[in-house]
C-alpha cells in the first residue's frame, strides 16, 4: 500500500474541529483538534481500512 494514493477533504465543523474523510473509502472518515492531527488520523484510517480490507480479501494483495 506504500505506493498507493488517495484523495483526502478536509473540513472544520461549528466547533473548529477538522473532518477529514477519503471519499474513494466509502466510511473512511476520522477528526483532530489540528489540522495536522485530523491528516495523521486519515493516514492510518486509510491503512486500517485497506488493511481490513485485504484480510477478507475484497482487494488486491489479499491475504485470504
Amino acid at each position: 500500500m506504500s505506493n498507493c494514493r488517495f484523495s483526502v477533504v478536509v473540513e472544520t465543523d461549528e466547533d473548529g474541529v477538522y473532518i477529514a474523510s477519503c471519499p474513494a473509502l466509502k466510511g473512511c472518515y476520522t477528526q483532530g483538534d489540528t489540522y495536522e492531527e485530523a491528516m495523521e488520523n486519515i493516514r492510518d484510517a486509510i491503512r486500517l481500512h485497506i488493511d481490513a480490507r485485504q484480510a477478507i480479501g475484497e482487494v488486491a494483495g489479499s491475504r485470504a
